[in-house]
This record gives C-alpha cells, structure tokens and sequence, in this order.
C-alpha cells in the first residue's frame, strides 16, 4: 500500500509540474483559476449594488469591473496581438447591467488566453515599449495578473461591506 501511495504521489507531482515548466503554462493555469474567481465574486454582489462605492473616490462594484476589463484587453492586445488596439474604443458599447458585465469580463478573460497561448516561450523574453520604462512580455504577465488581483482585492472589500459573503479564495 505505501508503494502505491509514492507512485500515485510521483504520478501526480510530475504531471502538475509538468503542467507548469514554463511560465507561459503556468500564467495560463493562474489565468483561468481567476477568471473562474473572479466571475465567482461578481456574480456573488446583488445587480442592484453594482452602483456600489465605499467612497465617493472610489470606483462603484461594476466600474471596478469594466476597469480590469480594460485593462485586461489593452495590454492583452497591445503586447500579444499583431493588431493596434485602440483604448477609446473601451468608452465605445459599454456593458450595462450585472449580466451584460459578466459576459464582457469571460469573454475579455478568453481572448487573452488565446493570444497568450499563441505566444511562445521564448517571445516572453522580448522587450517592450511600456509607460513605466521598457517591459520583457513576461512582465506584461506578471502585471496583467497582479493589476487584477489588485482590483479584486478591492470589490471583495465591496461585498464585505454589504455583508454578502465572497466565494472561497480560489488560488492555483
């Protein structure tokens, strides 16, 4: 019994690393766990709180959203996309209401994978013009990520204060 517990145990260690040998893989894999939390948490706040502000220099619930939207695809489609992505168009057909919102954020989450996932390896090495000084691609990950754990962690303070309970913390 204790053999076949280390090979289950090496079975399923080498399949997870091999999962995440490179950081691509291992972006993507983070990359659909917060798209899945994140969607968790918006379905989570009523739509009639979606208007939502702690403070009045805060954004509400669902501008939070439309903000790591945004986001998501400016620098999905500026650093992992041959086309030119143009930010006003953001401002332009507006998700309005709870559902509308969530279905722009999926949509937003799966277009970044699929650009991420044509990107090879060896490209996220590669150097880009960025506002904050020159940025390899895989920098432009690792902010893509942190940018929406950032405002995450901001709307999951939003639920708290309207005493609705956040999903469970879904990490790797």
């Amino acid at each position: 019994m204790n053999k076949l517990l280390c090979v289950l145990f090496y079975i399923v260690t080498t399949f997870t690393y091999g999962q995440q040998d490179n950081p691509k893989d291992a972006f993507l894999e983070k990359w659909e766990n917060s798209k899945n939390y994140l969607i968790a948490i918006a379905e989570a706040m009523p739509e009639d709180k979606y208007t939502y502000a702690p403070t009045e220099r805060e954004m509400n619930f669902g501008a939070q959203l439309l903000h790591m939207r945004g986001n998501m695809l400016w620098l999905g489609n500026t650093y992992f996309s041959a086309s030119d992505f143009d930010r006003n168009s953001l401002s332009q057909n507006v998700p309005l209401g709870k559902q509308a919102i969530i279905n722009a954020l999926i949509k937003s989450f799966d277009e970044v994978y699929a650009l991420v996932e044509k990107t090879s390896v060896e490209e996220l090495k590669t150097t880009v013009s960025f506002f904050a000084g020159p940025k390899s691609k895989l920098q432009i990950l690792n902010l893509l990520q942190d940018h929406l754990t950032h405002h995450r962690g901001q709307i999951i303070v939003y639920l708290n204060l309207n005493d609705i309970i956040p999903p469970d913390y879904s990490g790797w």
